[in-house]
């Protein structure tokens, strides 16, 4: 146990003081394997044989989908048909945008690309219609992780795959919780900005108008709305794996955003292709080096150790959710949420199953958590990008940011988690459980 804790001290003190992700796990991973005694001809091939899945071929692939609709013009195409429901209500461009972020997630299953893409469009709409710097750029850094939850999700896709669950089932365990939380983000967007009638709202249009337009918008925006209907109808038809739907959605949008939307140029493919390529081997990285850990965490009983503490402290199992929450929570503030989940799952899967949680509900209790994790400082990666998105100060965001989490993100975590039906649901329905 002493060099487990020697290890993950050395790892939290590389994230600390800067040094690579990637690097972090490995600089852990060498730790253990050194101080243990342990062979490294044991532990390379099974990191290799792990991380060689055909499976995880969808990751630089939804990667290179997501780059190349942030680049091609569809989000605009999404935000024009959302504005025309709620553009007349005083904050109803915080919900064009949240929901923009829902949609847009729903195809390029990345928070980064959300956020990148909505964002730049979004916001320079919202500060010149008088919404406050602070409370836009808040909103859309917690917006934007609605990708993590809307499937295709990468988090879902690389939990399923270390956790041995289906791919499938973690995909629709997070479709409900990231409804509830794209309604109450929208709630407390509109309850915030209640007080602020400098906002311009979008002018009343007779009937005849609104319909034309309404019409205009969508006909623009059909080729953006099939592509969650490709990829997701192929996947939950059985027509495709999502391999090969993350394959298919590449091919879909280069010919949409060169040919339609014309936003696909030359150089934006050539920085997708980089973008997608340089992310991928982050992550193949990091995957290999905590498929070892893993190994290692087994061989030295971490799990149980870690079910021994938590039941030492109580057996009530309603304390017992809120301690493995609090860990959660307290990895996704130290890292981001592709880090947290590969360093986090072969921990505390194990730990969750002996406490009677199903694998596929603790996927939706994973995705709230680490999501809420990317917007807590201290880390907090997606409040500083969006502060950086938005030209934000951080500190005008802090406020909001806070009254984000404590009444939408926190009931999102609390409903999910305590009741099981919320994502077990439609993974019931489609035959998963």
């Amino acid at each position: 146990m002493t060099v487990i804790l020697i290890a993950i001290a050395v790892l939290v003190i590389c994230l600390i003081i800067g040094v690579p992700v990637p690097y972090a796990f490995f600089a852990s991973t060498l730790v253990v394997v050194l101080l243990g005694d342990y062979d490294y001809i044991f532990l390379v091939p099974h990191g290799y044989n792990k991380a060689s899945s055909i499976v995880l071929i969808a990751i630089p692939l939804f990667i290179l989908a997501g780059g190349l609709m942030e680049k091609s013009g569809i989000g605009e195409s999404l935000v024009d048909v959302v504005d025309m429901f709620v553009g007349r209500l005083r904050g109803g461009l915080g919900i064009v945008m949240v929901f923009s972020c829902a949609l847009f997630g729903s195809i390029s299953g990345s928070g980064m690309a959300t956020l990148s893409c909505i964002g730049s469009i979004m916001l320079p709409r919202m500060y010149k219609a008088g919404y406050p710097r602070g409370i836009s750029s808040a909103l859309i850094s917690s917006a934007s992780l609605l990708g993590l939850l809307i499937p295709p999700s990468l988090s879902m896709l690389l939990y399923a795959f270390i956790g041995g669950q289906s791919v499938l089932a973690c995909f629709l365990a997070t479709i409900v919780p990231g409804l509830i939380l794209a309604t109450l983000l929208s709630a407390v967007n509109v309850f915030m900005l209640k007080g602020h009638k400098e906002i311009q709202v979008m002018p009343k249009m007779a009937p005849k108008v609104y319909t034309s337009t309404l019409g205009i918008r969508l006909k623009k925006a059909i080729p953006a709305l099939i592509a969650p209907v490709i990829i997701l109808g192929g996947i939950y038809g059985g027509i495709m794996t999502p391999t090969e739907a993350a394959a298919i959605s590449v091919v879909y949008t280069v010919p949409v955003g060169i040919f339609i939307y014309k936003g696909l140029k030359g150089k934006g493919l050539k920085e997708s292709l980089v973008t997608a390529g340089t992310t991928s081997g982050v992550v193949m990285i990091m995957l290999f080096s905590v498929m070892i850990l893993s190994r290692l965490y087994v061989t030295e009983n971490v799990p149980q150790m870690i079910l021994d503490l938590m039941l030492s402290i109580s057996e009530n199992k309603i304390i017992l959710m809120l301690l493995v929450n609090a860990f959660l929570v307290l990895i996704g503030m130290l890292m981001d949420d592709t880090s947290a989940i590969l360093l986090s799952t072969p921990i505390m899967l194990p730990v969750v199953i002996q406490l009677g949680i199903d694998p596929i509900h603790y996927a939706a209790i994973m995705g709230v958590n680490l999501g809420m994790g990317c917007v807590t400082p201290p880390c907090a990666p997606f409040l500083y990008l969006g502060a950086r998105v938005g030209n934000a100060p951080t500190r005008e965001m802090m406020k909001p940011t806070m009254a984000l989490i404590a009444f939408a993100w926190m009931p999102t975590l609390l409903i999910t988690t305590y009741l099981p039906q919320v994502a077990l649901f439609l993974p019931t329905v489609a035959g998963f459980r």
